[in-house]
């Protein structure tokens, strides 16, 4: 079975909002090099509709201004749950039905990993139903001060921590697995 592994970033105070604004001076080449291997186990993304319309706004536009990684990310098939969005484009499919059967009839399917960024309201479906099976939280030195949090109105959940990456810029990521 696919593994479903979520990567995302937060500050200090447990802020996931608006990263462009404060995780910019931390991306570096420890940095990339971790994001890359991890792009890099991965031939499916699943995206909630904020992220996939960020993303499908961006990552065109980066593969024709000639950026390497753009070309793979616009290539890779995405899975988007959603529940306004009526079509997707940008090599897509939309999750139709119940989020949760369709999620895991898709990690049933033959490939390797199926990435998720962000953290939002698909999180709660995915926890409820024990479908991630791995979690990358990238904690920036940074607090935010506000601002959407992590896992906001998600009852307690317990994790349980499998390892931790430090990078001389001060982010830390640390990769949790569910149980405890």
């Amino acid at each position: 079975m696919r593994k479903l592994i979520e990567s995302t970033f937060v500050t200090l105070d447990g802020v996931i909002g608006s990263p462009e604004k404060w995780g910019s001076p931390y991306w570096d080449e420890e940095h990339s090099g971790y994001a890359d291997a991890l792009f890099s186990s991965c031939d499916a993304l699943l995206l909630g509709r904020v992220t996939y319309e960020a993303f499908a706004g961006v990552w065109p536009k980066m593969e024709a201004a000639g950026d390497a990684d753009a070309a793979r990310m616009n290539a890779l098939p995405k899975y988007v749950a959603s529940r306004t969005l009526t079509e997707t484009t940008w090599n897509a499919t939309l999750i139709e039905g119940d989020v949760a059967e369709e999620v895991a009839r898709i990690k049933e399917l033959p490939g390797r990993n199926i990435l998720k960024y962000g953290t939002g309201e698909l999180d709660r479906v995915l926890l409820e139903h024990q479908l991630v099976d791995e979690y990358h939280f990238w904690m920036f030195p940074v607090v935010a001060g506000g601002g959407q949090r992590l896992f906001d109105g998600i009852d307690t959940t317990h994790l349980k921590l499998t390892r931790s990456t430090q990078f001389a810029s001060g982010i830390v990521v640390l990769v949790y697995e569910p149980g405890r």
